[in-house]
């Protein structure tokens, strides 16, 4: 299947409304998220929609990128896998581990 990263979203876009968008836009949509905060629940204003695998990449992120959904122009990209992250120990010559925050 295809993911394409979604940004820019208005903070009252829901998965539905979301989904809603992308297929009035002639894609059929397998899922769609919404990003919203752990604290507060609300939208983080980006999301992600799997298009069903007959779908094409580059079409759905030339046909979507800079539509406007309720007055924003919204941002549309192949999405990419979540980086890591924290930091990472590196080791000196020693063996030992050396690095971090603040620290060289």
């Amino acid at each position: 299947m295809t993911k394409l990263y979604v940004g820019n979203l208005p903070h009252s876009a829901t998965d539905s409304s979301l989904s809603d968008f992308v297929t009035n836009a002639g894609f059929k949509v397998a899922s769609a998220s919404v990003i919203k905060d752990k604290l507060t629940g609300a939208a983080r204003g980006f999301g992600f929609v799997e298009l069903s695998e007959d779908e094409d990449l580059q079409r759905a992120v030339t046909g979507l990128n800079g539509q406007s959904l309720e007055g924003r122009a919204l941002t549309v990209n192949e999405a990419r896998p979540a980086r890591t992250g924290g930091f990472s120990a590196k080791r000196n010559g020693s063996g030992r581990e050396s690095g971090g925050y603040g620290r060289d």
